[in-house]
């Protein structure tokens, strides 16, 4: 599965060349399951651009917590595989840094790890990302999908045969929670605290060549 995390989301080929905010969004999406959006924090996150609204993003008020994985080069160790963080709203059509399209709508977003299979050299220094499933198709919070099961269900996202999925990272220097960040020349990252856990979220970003 080559090139997992060069699926981090940039949702318009234009949109890297503007200047994005973070502004409050509200409850979760109204056609959200009702199992989901109890999980999910009353606030959530609005990120604007000079053509209107990008995306709005929720996170759970808590995030579960299970046994620290020993695997190598993962930020969040304690995450458990496959365990719901979030659900992300798009508003129009997107893309991702491949230019795979991912339509309009409500996307649950999962935990994950990318594969140690040689694929994926010096594409981060970590190896978590957020796992991208139409929020239709996700039918249980509580479920912890392994890896193939999780690729599978994001593929339906894609529409590819490759996930769609957005880095996650620690907290950019100086960040504080809602706060949006540019880093380097194309991406932009959301500070993000949800419970005891506060990470970076890349929402906006290009493939280098």
């Amino acid at each position: 599965m080559k090139s997992l995390l060069a699926l981090a989301l940039t949702f318009a080929s234009v949109a890297v060349a503007q200047n994005y905010k973070a502004e409050p969004a509200g409850g979760p999406p109204s056609d959200l399951a009702p199992a989901f959006a109890s999980l999910m924090s009353p606030n959530g996150y609005k990120i604007s651009g000079s053509n209107g609204v990008f995306c709005e993003v929720w996170f759970r008020s808590s995030l579960p917590a299970g046994k620290k994985s020993a695997e190598d080069s993962v930020a969040f160790p304690t995450i458990p595989y496959g365990a719901l963080i979030g659900v992300i709203r798009c508003p129009g059509q997107a893309a991702d840094r491949r230019g795979q399209q991912i339509k309009a709508g409500v996307y649950t977003m999962r935990y994950g790890n990318y594969p140690v299979n040689g694929d994926h050299l010096g594409v981060a220094p970590q190896r978590d990302f957020l796992v991208l499933t139409p929020a239709a198709e996700d039918k249980d919070p509580n479920a912890t999908p392994a890896h193939e099961e999780l690729m599978g269900m994001s593929k339906k996202a894609s529409g590819t045969p490759h996930p769609a999925v957005l880095s996650m990272e620690p907290p950019p220097s100086g960040g504080s929670p809602g706060a949006l960040t540019k880093e380097g020349e194309h991406d932009w990252t959301l500070t993000v605290k949800a419970g005891d856990t506060t990470f970076g979220l890349i929402l906006i970003g290009k493939a280098e060549a």
